[in-house]
């Protein structure tokens, strides 16, 4: 048995949440592969909704195992409380977790870091979303980090206290203290303390050499898919860098994220949205500045679930889709959001971008400096709401024919489309 893969195409936000949740009563276990706390997948169901963080979409689930994997940086605050939230859906949750002991741990030293670089960026700040991502991950880089398995010996104190006074000095160099930067509001001290605290609290849940389990699991041909968070267009290496984020989002990243050998994986499913968008800095050929942009932003509510910051927007960047596909080796496409067009007459999708009398048919490593113009293509929209939709059979010409034009450039079938929040507005094609 291989393992299956689900993950972003765009830069985050595509609704992968919602398609693992749908995904999930299929599978024995879901797995988190990389990435933290600056994730958010949204899940509605019956009117309800939950963000997750840290854990992995399939929590929900009775009957399916949930792994926070090695390559995932974890803070135990917002771990607990993630965890707290859940158990008023699934009282068996805590049963149904289990934590890499190799997984980091990201440190509040590390958020206020975070925050002091950010700051020192001036207006060259890249969106970070202040959770400790790239300290923690650069302390895991350079062999000194704290891992999960680490809590349960004796020297775990003393390792934090080192770790965070060497930090504390680094902001010191630049003028400024932790008294300086809040976290989530709370000043470091006081963060501190709940650090320290959940800590305590998290010692109870299932801690596991998970490279292992997975791969007994493997054998034990158990049916396995793995979770990307954030987005391939945000890859530390093949990402619009320096606006990225810390680790590798792409499909190797389930082989380091996990443990697992490369011929092990199955099918990868890519999700992307029916158009784009974007938070934080950094390019964004087909981004919207006029009265659609607006239009899609409010039609699509896109406000971050972790920052709560508001969205970039534009239209579908095909040549940016088709470098995701080839990255990934992706297998089925998975189509969000597409009840956000429900009212636009015509759509236009970039086909491929003009810089002076070049033509680029992907994205280039300058990027960020290029001032790339998209070149589109127009396709009749379907202009009608799809909320009475209950079949394949129900659907649109119109939209048939927006998901046909988009295979057609990415040589790859559409296999599943959303069109709507709740888990029961995802269509098998």
């Amino acid at each position: 048995m291989k393992v299956d893969v689900i993950l972003g195409l765009q830069w985050g936000d595509e609704g992968k949440g919602k398609i693992v949740d749908a995904l999930a009563p299929g599978y024995d276990i879901i797995a988190r592969f990389q990435g933290g706390p600056n994730a958010g997948h949204t899940i509605e169901f019956n009117n309800q909704k939950i963000i997750l963080h840290t854990i992995p979409s399939g929590i929900l689930h009775s009957n399916t195992m949930n792994i926070i994997g090695n390559g995932v940086v974890i803070d135990p605050v917002i771990l607990n409380e993630e965890l707290n939230n859940i158990l008023a859906f699934n009282p068996a949750a805590a049963q149904n977790l289990l934590i890499s002991k190799r997984a980091h741990f990201i440190l509040p030293v590390h958020r206020a870091v975070d925050a002091c670089f950010e700051h020192l960026k001036g207006d060259a700040k890249i969106g970070s979303t202040l959770k400790g991502i790239a300290p923690a991950y650069s302390d895991k880089y350079n062999r000194r980090g704290i891992r999960a398995g680490d809590i349960f010996y004796p020297d775990f104190l003393s390792k934090y206290k080192k770790l965070t006074e060497e930090h504390i000095q680094i902001i010191k160099h630049y003028g400024f203290s932790t008294t300086d930067f809040k976290i989530d509001g709370i000043e470091f001290s006081r963060y501190e303390e709940l650090w320290l605290a959940a800590i305590e609290q998290i010692k109870h849940l299932q801690f596991e050499d998970t490279e292992i389990y997975i791969n007994e699991a493997i054998q034990a041909e158990k049916k396995i898919l793995a979770e990307g968070a954030q987005g391939t267009l945000l890859d530390i290496d093949f990402g619009s860098y320096p606006y990225v984020t810390s680790s590798n989002t792409i499909c190797s990243g389930v082989c380091s994220g996990l443990g697992i050998a490369p011929h092990k994986i199955g099918r990868v499913y890519g999700v992307f949205k029916a158009y784009c968008t974007r938070v934080g800095s950094g390019p964004f050929p087909t981004e919207l500045f006029d009265e659609t942009g607006i239009k899609l932003q409010k039609k699509g509510n896109e406000f971050g679930s972790t920052t709560g910051r508001v969205r970039r927007c534009g239209w579908l960047d095909l040549p940016a889709l088709k470098y995701a596909v080839m990255l990934n080796g992706v297998t089925d496409l998975v189509m969000t959001k597409a009840d956000v067009m429900n009212s636009f007459e015509t759509i236009l999708t970039a086909t491929s971008y003009l810089d002076r009398d070049i033509k680029y048919n992907f994205i280039p490593f300058d990027l960020p400096v290029k001032n790339l113009v998209p070149q589109y293509a127009q396709i009749k929209g379907w202009n009608r709401q799809t909320d009475d939709i209950n079949t394949v059979e129900d659907l649109p010409e119109e939209l048939y024919n927006y998901i046909k034009f988009i295979e057609n450039h990415t040589n790859i079938p559409v296999s599943f489309l959303s069109l709507g929040p709740d888990r029961k507005q995802t269509y098998q094609l």
